[in-house]
C-alpha cells in the first residue's frame, strides 16, 4: 500500500513538471518549427492527465482510508459481474460510435485537402484498432 501511495504522489508530480515544461515552451520558444510545434501541447496534455489521475487517487485513499466500509464495498462494485457487463456493453457501443465518427473524419479530411501525413496517421490508428478487434473477435470466438 505505501508503494502504490508514494507512486501516486509521484505520478502528480511529474504531471506538474511536464504541465510546467509545456507552459513555459510555449512561452520560451518565439518561432517553433517542425515537432516543437506539437511538443508543448503534447507536454500540457499528458501533465494535466497525470496530475489528475494521481491527485484522484491521492484523494480516493485519503477518503477511503478511514472508512473500511466504503473500501469494502467499492471494492464489490469494483468487480461485481453486472457492473463489469454494463461496462463492457458500453465500450462496446462507443467503438460502435467510434467506426463511424472516424471514417466521417478521414474522409472529411482528405476532402478538404489536409496534409497527407495526418491523414494517413488517421487511417493507420483507425485500421489499427480494426485489425485488434478481428483479432479478439477471432481469439474469443476460438475460446467460447
Amino acid at each position: 500500500m505505501m508503494k502504490k501511495k508514494s507512486f501516486n504522489y509521484l505520478i502528480a508530480v511529474v504531471g506538474l513538471l511536464l504541465l510546467a515544461t509545456g507552459l513555459t515552451l510555449l512561452k520560451v520558444i518565439v518561432n517553433p518549427q517542425g515537432i516543437l510545434l506539437v511538443v508543448p501541447y503534447i507536454c500540457i496534455g499528458l501533465g494535466c492527465g497525470a496530475f489528475g489521475h494521481g491527485v484522484g487517487d491521492i484523494v480516493n485513499n485519503r477518503v477511503v482510508k478511514n472508512n473500511p466500509q466504503l473500501q469494502k464495498q467499492m471494492e464489490i462494485d469494483k468487480n461485481d459481474e453486472r457492473n463489469i457487463a454494463i461496462a463492457n456493453q458500453a465500450k462496446a457501443k462507443a467503438y460502435d460510435i467510434m467506426l463511424y465518427v472516424f471514417g466521417a473524419l478521414m474522409v472529411a479530411f482528405a476532402l478538404m485537402s489536409v496534409d497527407m501525413v495526418a491523414v494517413l496517421l488517421l487511417v493507420a490508428a483507425y485500421l489499427f484498432v480494426v485489425g485488434f478487434f478481428i483479432y479478439y473477435l477471432n481469439k474469443y470466438h476460438k475460446e467460447m
